[in-house]
C-alpha cells in the first residue's frame, strides 16, 4: 500500500511539473503512467522515483530525473509508426515508455548487467516490441537499417555522422554535445533529404559516452 501511495503521490506531482512546463501530450502522459518509475529504482529510492533528480542505478550509471525524462521524449516527437533506437538503455525507463509510444524500439547498452536486469522489466510490461542489445552504442547500431528517430543518453565532442547515416528523410536525432568540461547541452537534429537542421534545447547532465562493451558488468 506504502508504494502505490508513493507511486499516486509521485506521478500527480509529476505531471504538475509537467503541465507547468507546457507538456500536456495525453498518450506520453498515459504512456508515463503505465510505467510506474518505482520499478526501475532499488526498494530504498522508491520514494525518490519521480524526483527531478537523477537516482544511481548498478554499474556506477544514473537514470535521468523524471522531469528529462519526460521532456525528452516530448522532444523526440515519437509518433506509432515510428522506429526508434535509445543508445543507453540504462534502467530500462525511457526505453519502456517509448516501447509504448513507438512501433518498434531497439536499445542498445554497454553493460551486460543493465540489459539483463532492464529485460526482466520490460518482460513484465509485457511489452514485446522491444529489443534489447549488449553493446558499444558509440557508433549507433549498423546493420539494422535506418530509424524514424535516435536517442543518445551519452555525449559526445560533435556528433558522429553515423548516427546521422541512420537517420530516415524527416527523422529525428537527440543527441547530448558537450560544450565544455563541464557543460553539455542536448542538440535535436532532423534531417530533411541531405541536409541538417539542428536545434540546440537546454542543458543536461549527461556525461561523455564511454565507447567498447563492458563484458563483465
Amino acid at each position: 500500500m506504502k508504494t502505490a501511495m508513493l507511486e499516486r503521490e509521485g506521478f500527480a506531482a509529476l505531471m504538475l511539473r509537467l503541465r507547468a512546463e507546457g507538456i500536456s501530450n495525453i498518450n506520453i502522459l498515459t504512456a508515463v503512467e503505465q510505467t510506474p518509475r518505482s520499478r526501475f529504482v532499488v526498494p530504498h529510492l522508491a520514494e525518490h522515483a519521480y524526483s527531478s533528480r537523477s537516482i544511481p542505478i548498478d554499474c556506477g550509471a544514473y537514470m535521468e530525473g523524471a522531469d528529462l525524462a519526460v521532456r525528452l521524449i516530448e522532444r523526440l516527437r515519437v509518433e506509432p509508426t515510428h522506429r526508434v533506437l535509445e543508445v543507453g538503455t540504462g534502467s530500462g525507463f525511457m526505453t519502456a515508455v517509448l516501447g509504448r509510444l513507438a512501433e518498434r524500439v531497439v536499445s542498445i547498452e554497454r553493460y551486460r548487467t543493465l540489459v539483463a536486469e532492464a529485460q526482466v522489466r520490460l518482460d513484465n510490461f509485457g511489452l514485446r516490441n522491444v529489443v534489447l542489445r549488449h553493446g558499444d552504442g558509440s557508433g549507433g547500431l549498423p546493420g539494422e537499417g535506418t530509424f524514424d528517430r535516435i536517442i543518445v543518453t551519452g555525449a559526445f565532442p560533435a556528433i558522429p555522422r553515423a548516427f546521422t547515416e541512420q537517420l530516415v528523410h524527416n527523422g529525428v536525432l537527440l543527441a547530448p554535445i558537450m560544450l565544455d568540461d563541464e557543460r553539455c547541452v542536448m542538440v535535436r537534429l532532423t534531417r530533411t533529404g541531405s541536409r541538417f537542421d539542428r536545434e540546440d534545447l537546454f542543458e543536461v547532465p549527461y556525461l561523455p559516452l564511454v565507447p567498447r562493451i563492458a563484458a563483465f558488468l
